[in-house]
């Protein structure tokens, strides 16, 4: 049992709020590019003729950037800081943004494309990690979850954004649209203070003092209790290296966040994301505009489930909020596959009907499970010494596992056909539900140094 009286008594801090809005916007961001290439790639691949294997580049080039990106935060970001982590991705996506929206040329497009990837896949790191230290037990969860709520927002605003210019089919206004949360970010960030924990771990333990006293609302006590808490864990803790990352107890750790990763991609989210327009026509929703309003009735869907999450994460706990998550998914992939299978046999028009109301089965039963929850418990399970290179490497696998499946899945519609697509995603919820039920501890209610602790001495 967590030992609540072992976090100081916190009143929730407007310092910490704004903190965490303005860190979330780099999910934003990462929201914004998932939705607005869905939209703009059908117009990009008519200007520069592309194939299959030509959209599917376009798309997937910012997933290769998000691994490398993810990558480079581990190394960069003890060194730096989570802050100034967060600043270089969002003048990143600044530059990828505008290159994107001035392309001569696909490859041109797919090297912008490769720059936001770089920024996406920093931010996905550092964003929540920045969050999740900045925050007390009680409320960590849904702050973390504003970043998961950023991003549906983001892909909300996209799809907007991408109906707006639909009739001209102008995707340069499309991708270049997204330079301007880009600059809120960055102006944003620099009026945000450090991480204390990591001024702790850097030794310069008087600014820590000084933020923790603005987090408490000015109680020097209170701050002083949290200052030494910290300190105490860091104090136990051994080394600080990549290989620390594969050494029990860790390594448990990292098994963990990194499956929680690999289920949330592999149940096909960003399939309906990126192709949504297309699995509508494919559906029987003909029409462009059709396909694309529908679209944005996912992102509205998207947006309200989050706040699902938000109100229970720290009510009910993590592992509840998932258990209903992956059995709604599968059960809305079953039917999307069903309904796939009987085209031939039922009217266009209620094939298409049907395949909406899945996808909003669907995309809301991940909105208020996986979509936050893998963001979230990477922040609270790892040691605060290795924490950035841990969560840099499930965030690779989150890069990793969006990669392969994006760029496989118009490749499996014309091999295996939608339906057994949709059950193959349906099947990885299945084994993902039996991966929570026995693996994943539930965090809810815990300061991350009791998590820490627990985990140092019993590897759970």
């Amino acid at each position: 049992m967590p030992n609540k009286n072992s976090e100081p008594n916190q009143k929730i801090n407007t310092i910490v709020i704004f903190a965490s809005i303005i860190a979330a916007l780099a999910g934003l961001l990462a929201g914004f590019d998932t939705g607005i290439i869905s939209g703009a790639l059908e117009f990009i691949a008519k200007t520069f003729h592309l194939s299959t294997i030509g959209k599917e580049a376009v798309v997937s080039m910012v997933l290769v950037g998000g691994v490398i990106g993810a990558l480079l935060n581990g190394l960069l970001a003890d060194r730096l800081g989570r802050k100034r982590m967060i600043v270089l991705a969002a003048i990143l996506y600044l530059i990828g943004s505008i290159a994107s929206a001035l392309s001569p040329s696909a490859f041109f497009l797919q090297i912008s494309r490769f720059i936001l990837g770089l920024a996406i896949g920093g931010a996905s790191a550092s964003a929540p990690l920045y969050i999740a230290e900045v925050s007390s037990a009680k409320i960590r969860g849904s702050l973390v979850t504003l970043f998961q709520l950023a991003i549906t927002i983001g892909i909300l605003a996209a799809y907007f954004v991408d109906s707006a210019f639909t009739s001209t089919g102008n995707w340069r206004f499309m991708l270049g649209s997204s330079v301007i949360p880009a600059v809120i970010l960055l102006i944003g960030m620099f009026k945000l203070p450090y991480s204390p924990r990591w001024l702790i771990q850097k030794g310069r333990t008087k600014e820590a003092e000084d933020i923790l006293i603005k987090i408490y609302s000015g109680d020097k006590d209170e701050a002083q209790k949290g200052l030494e808490e910290i300190e105490n864990v860091i104090s136990i803790e051994s080394g600080g290296s990549f290989s620390d990352l594969f050494k029990y107890p860790v390594s448990v750790a990292l098994m963990v966040a990194v499956g929680l990763f690999i289920i949330q991609q592999f149940v096909g989210i960003n399939t309906v994301i990126y192709y949504a327009p297309i699995i509508f026509k494919d559906a029987g929703i003909e029409s462009a505009k059709a396909a694309i309003w529908a679209t944005v009735s996912v992102g509205v869907v998207n947006v309200l489930a989050t706040f699902i999450a938000i109100w229970l994460i720290d009510k009910v706990g993590r592992k509840p909020l998932m258990y209903a998550g992956l059995i709604g998914m599968v059960l809305a992939l079953t039917g999307l596959g069903l309904a796939f299978m009987s085209q031939g046999n039922t009217k266009a028009s209620e094939i298409g009907t049907i395949t909406v109301i899945a996808v909003w089965i669907y995309i809301a039963s991940f909105a208020f499970s996986f979509g936050p929850i893998p963001w979230l418990m990477m922040t609270e399970i790892f040691p605060l010494r290795v924490r950035a290179r841990a969560v840099s490497i499930a965030t690779m696998a989150s890069w990793g596992g969006n990669l392969i499946v994006s760029f496989t899945f118009l490749s499996l519609l014309q091999i295996i056909g939608p339906s057994y697509t949709f059950w193959l995603y349906a099947l990885v919820g299945v084994l993902g539900f039996i991966f929570v039920w026995k693996l994943v501890p539930e965090t809810k209610g815990r300061t991350l140094e009791e998590i820490e602790e627990k985990l140092l001495k019993t590897g759970k």
